[in-house]
């Protein structure tokens, strides 16, 4: 019989609780089941030092599947472990990007037959791991404004409805009324793709597809094939912003002239000041940030 760890949030709502117990149900009949309440890195850290060899169920969102991934990464235990992902976040944007089933009973059966499967990962130059996708310039203001909306909604719904996804969708609408520019120096595996000379409405390097509940802002990511997707909007005009906001919501943005896609192991973003959202979690702001990808890093149950 499977042996599963099962690291959740000890703040979880009763909402979440109910759902985690309708996956436990599905979890338990064909596995051995722990499941572990976590608060701190501290109390994350403790759980992940007797995992053992089991299989580790994340079960919360990307933030969730952030911070372990990140424990396990820093207790250099990240190569030798396989996870698993029961989505109960309100974006879920590593689960749409990789095929999780969004409705928990069908996650939780995707754990007990899905397929372990080796997918890639970010890391920066101080040691910091992205696991779905990183984007800096109007995108990240958009996820500032958005975040304190995704609390105030995060609170309001009806059984699996949330209004929490609307964080970032208000965020980039917030953002839109004073869009500004960025002048970045964007380096892709050393070359020059983009210098100062050229500004940018936004950089966003993707392992994943998926951000902001849903948006894909690197269409073609895949978190398995061991290149980073690199996307570069020239968009800053009035005009050219509305129209690339517009082809976003499609998803077909990168057919613009003025966005550029490109694919290679290591990007660098340097010069005007920006602030950056990874994971979703915002930090900054800098003036250089480099990112490298580490292929096939750890194993994730996938469909």
């Amino acid at each position: 019989m499977r042996s599963l760890l099962v690291i959740t949030n000890a703040e979880a709502g009763t909402s979440d609780e109910e759902r985690l117990a309708e996956a436990m149900a599905v979890l338990r009949e064909d596995a051995s089941v722990e499941v572990a309440r976590t608060a701190n890195p501290g109390e994350l850290d403790g759980v992940l030092h007797r995992a053992g060899g089991r299989t580790v169920v994340v079960a919360g969102g990307d933030g969730s599947l952030h911070a372990v991934v990140t424990a396990l990464y820093k207790r250099h235990e990240l190569a030798g472990a396989t996870l698993a992902l029961l989505p109960m976040g309100t974006g879920n944007d590593f689960a749409r990007g990789n095929q999780i089933p969004l409705e928990i009973e069908d996650a939780a059966r995707l754990v007990l037959t899905g397929e372990p499967r080796p997918v890639d990962l970010l890391v920066d130059e101080t040691g910091n791991i992205v696991v779905n996708n990183v984007h800096v310039g109007v995108g990240a203001q958009a996820s500032r404004k958005g975040h304190k909306w995704k609390g105030r909604l995060g609170a309001i719904g009806v059984g699996k409805a949330n209004l929490g996804k609307l964080g970032y969708p208000i965020g980039a609408l917030l953002s839109a009324f004073h869009p500004p520019s960025w002048r970045l120096r964007v380096e892709l595996d050393g070359t020059v793709v983009n210098d100062v000379n050229r500004p940018v409405l936004m950089v966003a390097i993707g392992n994943g597809s998926n951000v902001g509940g849903g948006t894909e802002l690197n269409p073609d990511a895949d978190t398995e094939d061991g290149v980073l997707d690199v996307m570069i909007s020239r968009a800053v005009s009035p005009m050219a912003k509305l129209g690339y906001a517009a082809r976003l919501r499609k998803g077909e943005h990168d057919e613009r002239d003025d966005v550029l896609t490109l694919r290679g192991r290591s990007v660098k973003v340097s010069g005007d000041e920006f602030w950056l959202s990874a994971d979703g979690e915002v930090s900054g702001p800098e003036r250089s940030r480099s990112w490298r990808l580490e292929p096939a890093a750890y194993s994730m149950i996938l469909p």
